[in-house]
């Protein structure tokens, strides 16, 4: 992990580099000081909190941690340690409270019971008093009275890292959040303190969870330093909104950049009910299934098109207005989606719409989600599952923890290695899938994937699909004639086998080795006009197509004619299965014979 910047008092960051001039300037010196206790403190606090719950792992390993053979956990007890867990990462305050809501959404990590646990970790704690927030947003807008026209001074809203309050601005209401009194020390000390464990929790891992644990503490840094980024959240929430100007059903709040920096983001206030709030929705007269519909569209076109999306729709993050207009709130955490990615969900999409497991399970594999060498039979299984859940439909509880059971030993065995943009959109649709269901319990996720890559041009996709399938045959084809030379004499090498031996004298009475090598090249020009003709015929360029067809009819002529001709080869096997049958034959005939002939000799002797 790259090494964390210390936070001045006032909030500017300070990178250990500065701590040559502490000598100089006294603050700088006091507060790399303050900075290196807090680390030894928090280290020693955080090692005791965990420290039974490392001795339990540890004595499921080796019962009696130093030998003994390992301990069975039933489901229950997993349960039970994992509200342990849960308890632990709360009292531990802000920063492992993210820990525990990045490990929710990571089934690569822990096994479903701890996943099951904790995903009911909270973003709340209570608000700090106003007299510890005034400080910091007048460091950075100056004084309260002169920034705002109003500002109430009761939060509306807090969570572990910032908390928001209403004020306005020239006659407009907004709100506004503040970074917590010195949330960025607390959060850097922490963070240096999982660096430092970070390796002990990879030693102990499981083989397969090593290199996951490395990567999840670097991606949970970078996304937590970005969280308490106001700048960087007042960009994506600009950008998202400029993506979506053209929908008028989609609304996010527009930020107001004379009254944010880097510690404050202030936006327009934009009211409306909560996304859960059911009763309200049908009181107001709100079609539940067309706005589950409208979510999931914006959530698709935001993944697959925009390359941008809001990363933590949790119910107090969506709103809908009298309209129905869905409004999001907190761009704090958002993911952005590689042109590649992109790619590759679509084909996953593609492969829902067709009802294709096996193109499922490869798409994962192509995202670098899944190890390839996974059971391919329980991940079928596993999605068939997933699928029918998504469907709406009933499924078999008893098959689903059966299954379960399997996937996570399975999981450990060859786990999920989600990136942190994958992670994210894992994270994202699981908690999506809450708040559709609570709006629409019938709703079929299925279907509307289906529609969307129809709309899309499925259809065509489908017929270019169908002469790609041909383009793939003619390129296995072509890999074949190349590949046969190298096979031929594996197997050649490989019939030496103890007292068996084949031979084969070969003589060549009429250039047959030149005539071969003019069958390749045929062949060859054979594929490439196939090749050609395709690639032209798609590209509209029907003569030019015509012509390669024509030299592809011209060159498997040619190859035919070839093959017609007597060929030169001449073998004499030293061994068949008939002639190896006759020489045993006349083995044992000979053996007989010697025998017989010894025993006449014997009576011969003893008869004198």
């Amino acid at each position: 992990m790259s090494e964390p910047s210390a936070a001045t008092p006032g909030g500017d960051e300070t990178t250990d580099s500065d701590a040559a001039d502490a000598r100089s300037d006294p603050s700088a010196h006091t507060d790399v000081r303050w900075l290196r206790l807090r680390v030894a403190w928090r280290l020693l606090v955080v090692t005791w909190r965990f420290l039974p719950l490392v001795l339990t792992y540890a004595r499921d390993k080796r019962r009696f941690l130093l030998f003994g053979s390992g301990r069975s956990v039933t489901p229950d007890q997993q349960v039970a340690r994992a509200q342990r867990l849960l308890d632990t990462l709360v009292a531990l305050g802000p920063t492992f409270i993210k820990v525990g809501q990045i490990l929710s959404t990571r089934p690569d990590v822990l096994p479903g019971p701890y996943i099951a646990v904790l995903t009911r970790l909270q973003d709340r704690v209570p608000p700090a008093d106003w007299a510890a927030v005034q400080p910091i947003l007048e460091a950075e807008l100056g004084p309260v009275d002169e920034a705002f026209d109003e500002f109430d001074t009761e939060p509306i809203s807090g969570a572990s890292l910032g908390q928001v309050y209403t004020a306005r601005v020239e006659g407009e209401r907004v709100a506004v959040k503040v970074l917590r009194p010195n949330i960025r020390r607390r959060v850097e000390a922490d963070l240096r303190v999982i660096d430092a464990l970070t390796p002990l929790l990879v030693r102990g891992a499981e083989p397969g969870q090593a290199f996951t644990l490395e990567n999840l503490a670097d991606e949970f840094a970078a996304t937590i330093r970005e969280e308490m980024d106001y700048r960087h959240e007042a960009r994506m929430l600009q950008t998202v909104r400029e993506n979506f100007a053209d929908e008028p059903k989609i609304r996010v709040p527009r930020a107001i950049d004379s009254h944010s920096s880097d510690r404050v983001i202030t936006m327009e206030y934009v009211d409306g009910t909560k996304i859960t709030d059911t009763e309200t929705l049908d009181a107001k007269g709100i079609d539940r299934e067309q706005l589950v519909v409208r979510l999931e569209e914006a959530y698709i076109e935001m993944v697959l098109e925009h390359g941008l999306f809001h990363a933590d729709p949790h119910p107090g993050n969506l709103a809908v207005q009298d309209d129905g207009t869905i409004v999001f709130y907190d761009f704090g955490i958002t993911g952005q989606i590689s042109p590649g990615l992109q790619e590759e969900i679509f084909e996953f999409y593609v492969a829902i719409a067709r009802n294709d497991i096996d193109g499922l399970i490869d798409a994962f594999v192509g995202m670098g989600a899944l190890d390839p060498t996974a059971d391919r039979r329980l991940m079928r299984e596993m999605f068939e599952l997933v699928l029918e859940s998504f469907r709406g439909r009933d499924v078999d509880q008893y098959r689903v923890q059966q299954l379960v059971a399997d996937f996570q030993k399975e999981l450990y065995e060859f786990p999920l290695r989600l990136p942190q943009e994958l992670a994210l959109i894992v994270r994202v649709t699981t908690v999506l899938e809450g708040v559709c269901r609570t709006l629409d319990p019938e709703f079929d996720l299925i279907a509307l994937i289906t529609d969307y890559v129809r709309e899309e041009g499925y259809a065509q996709q489908g017929v270019e699909q169908a002469f790609g399938q041909a383009r793939e045959e003619l390129e296995a084809l072509t890999r074949a004639l190349v590949t046969t030379g190298p096979t031929l004499e594996r197997v050649l090498e490989s019939a030496d086998r103890d007292d068996l031996r084949v031979q084969t004298a070969i003589r060549d009475e009429s250039d047959v080795f030149d005539q071969l090598a003019k069958q390749v090249v045929l062949g060859f020009t054979f594929v490439g006009s196939v090749l050609a003709a395709l690639v032209l015929f798609l590209g509209g360029d029907r003569p030019e197509a015509g012509v390669a067809v024509g030299g592809a009819a011209l060159s498997l002529g040619l190859v035919y004619w070839s093959l017609r001709e007597q060929s030169g080869i001449r073998a004499k096997p030293q061994f068949t299965r008939q002639s190896l049958r006759q020489r045993e034959q006349q083995r044992t005939e000979e053996d007989a014979s010697g025998y017989a002939q010894a025993y006449g000799e014997v009576g011969d002797e003893d008869g004198r």
